[in-house]
């Protein structure tokens, strides 16, 4: 019914958490039923973009403006376990993205991707947000930051959209190694397999011309490499409704 932004798994194995474009919603795998949670931004010129569960089960996501130029008109916000939604606060962004957290839960990951800088703050087991900061910018003339993940090590891949590379950062922010991909633009990245250990990063082929698509067949594709660290399990939405 809507553009899918991003989704997580429930702790109810047969339902999905959908990010859609306008609102987030309840996904029956058996019987393909759809149940809106909440709408987001109504009224505003946004769409859900980036987004997953935070150590606690509690859904974690962010807005984009789809228009040009960019307006940070956009907000990152939090769909509790009793089903409210909170706007976290946090700068509002153009582009919301790289949105992950350390393995103890204790720091959030996010961007703005125009600016070219991955963010973290203090992350409480409440949902409190301080210490806002700085985590790493990009050094190369091309790309922005767009998904992230994060190792038992506390290192986040970050797929750099437009740089055809995801970055691997340590929990210092510094550049420890990177990962070529063959198309300009991984949108995505996480880590998988019987191990964890293998890197699946996602790719898109949006507003390519036909002569880049020559050049790069294999854009919109989705690419695994085994990269000798090891991931986290994600965690699943938990809903604990309000008597």
């Amino acid at each position: 019914p809507e553009r899918l932004a991003c989704f997580a798994l429930c702790e109810d194995e047969r339902t999905l958490l959908l990010g859609l474009a306008s609102r987030l919603a309840f996904f029956d795998l058996e019987t393909g039923e759809i149940e809106t949670i909440v709408e987001v931004e109504p009224g505003v010129p946004t769409r859900l973009n980036d987004g997953r569960c935070d150590r606690q089960g509690r859904f974690v996501f962010g807005t984009k403006y789809e228009g040009t130029p960019r307006k940070t008109i956009g907000g990152f916000y939090r769909l509790n376990h009793d089903l409210s939604l909170e706007r976290l606060p946090l700068p509002a962004p153009a582009i919301s993205n790289s949105i992950a957290f350390g393995p103890d839960g204790a720091t959030m990951y996010y961007c703005d991707s125009p600016t070219r800088e991955i963010r973290a703050c203090d992350y409480g087991a409440d949902g409190t947000i301080a210490n806002e900061r700085t985590f790493a910018t990009l050094a190369d003339e091309t790309g922005v930051p767009d998904g992230s993940t994060v190792d038992a090590e506390g290192g986040l891949w970050n797929a750099q959209w437009g740089g055809e590379r995801v970055v691997r950062y340590g929990p210092d922010g510094v550049e420890t190694e990177r990962v070529k991909i063959p198309t300009a633009q991984p949108s995505c990245v996480t880590l998988g397999g019987a191990l964890l250990d293998t890197l699946y990063v996602t790719s898109a082929r949006e507003e390519m011309e036909d002569e880049a698509l020559a050049r790069e067949p294999h854009a919109g594709g989705v690419f695994a490499v085994r990269v000798g660290r090891q991931g986290l399990e994600e965690p699943r939405f938990q809903v604990r409704r309000r008597v």
